[in-house]
């Protein structure tokens, strides 16, 4: 089987790629910039067209929450317009595509974990192309699988783990937000799942799933895992002082609650994430300790 992946150097297609290499008869191949521009559809037809894959995984997107409430043309560009045109060309091959969404799409104001059932009601740009994009891609081809996720973080790129070790190393304390609740989910656990839908034969029932680690926390409960993980192994570690989202201001509104239910996801698949707290620790002794 052959898979192809949009985006080259983000944490999930790094995660895909590392992964796919445990899995015998399994090619994979990434298709990013420049040759694979998400903003030009010309460029996506083309790349996946030439690589004639069995599947794609449609990864990459316009991520920056914030910068996106100044960038509207652009996020709707490469989230709906962009996912859109990954989907028609996996549909002239007559391919699945499974396509990643995210938590954003709710309006996170719901006391409980949300539902793939529950009403969409997006507060930000970003959550607004990102919805917008599922759409589009379930209008572009039938044989979809939309994976929403949340609080994504990897030994790779930029994420919070990473940035939370960083500046550990920096400064004795951190004011880190502690109203807002979400499933952290590792980029490897989240390709692991993505692998499993690739090559398993309920990939050809399209609709909507959760995908997320399995329980939940607040961004400074977090933070100390991430410490206590780090400080166990001789890594820098800090003090977690809690504070409201009012107390740190952001351009675009951040959910309260990103928890996700993933039992469809479980039930359809036969898989479920480890514990966020082991995959914490995971990611963060390869952080502290790379290959």
């Amino acid at each position: 089987m052959k898979i192809l992946v949009t985006g080259t150097h983000g944490q999930l297609a790094t995660s895909l790629a590392e992964a796919a290499t445990a899995m015998p008869g399994l090619e994979l191949v990434t298709a990013g910039r420049p040759a694979l521009e998400l903003s030009d559809p010309a460029s996506i037809r083309r790349e996946i067209l030439s690589a004639r894959p069995d599947i794609v995984v449609s990864a990459a997107a316009y991520t920056a929450v914030d910068r996106a409430e100044d960038e509207q043309d652009l996020a709707y560009a490469v989230n709906v317009i962009g996912a859109a045109a990954v989907a028609d060309a996996a549909a002239t091959l007559r391919i699945p595509v499974i396509h990643i969404s995210t938590d954003y799409v709710f309006s996170g104001d719901a006391g409980r974990p949300y539902s793939e059932d529950d009403e969409t009601e997006p507060k930000t740009v970003y959550g607004y192309t990102k919805l917008r994009g599922e759409h589009a891609v379930a209008s572009a081809n039938p044989r979809h699988v939309i994976l929403r996720t949340s609080w994504v973080y990897s030994p790779f790129g930029t994420n919070f783990v990473k940035t939370m070790l960083r500046i550990a190393g920096e400064r004795p304390a951190i004011s880190v937000v502690a109203d807002q609740w979400g499933n952290p989910t590792s980029a490897p656990d989240l390709a692991d799942a993505i692998l499993l839908v690739a090559t398993h034969p309920a990939r050809e029932r399209p609709g909507i799933y959760h995908v997320a680690g399995t329980g939940d926390t607040n961004w400074a409960g977090l933070a100390r895992s991430v410490f206590e993980a780090s400080k166990a192994r001789g890594g820098p570690f800090a003090e977690v002082h809690d504070i409201a989202s009012a107390d740190y201001p952001t351009r675009a509104r951040r959910p309260l609650n990103s928890r996700l239910c993933c039992a469809k996801f479980e039930r359809t698949f036969g898989w479920r994430a480890p514990p966020w707290q082991e995959s914490t620790v995971a990611v963060v002794r390869r952080v502290l300790q790379p290959d």
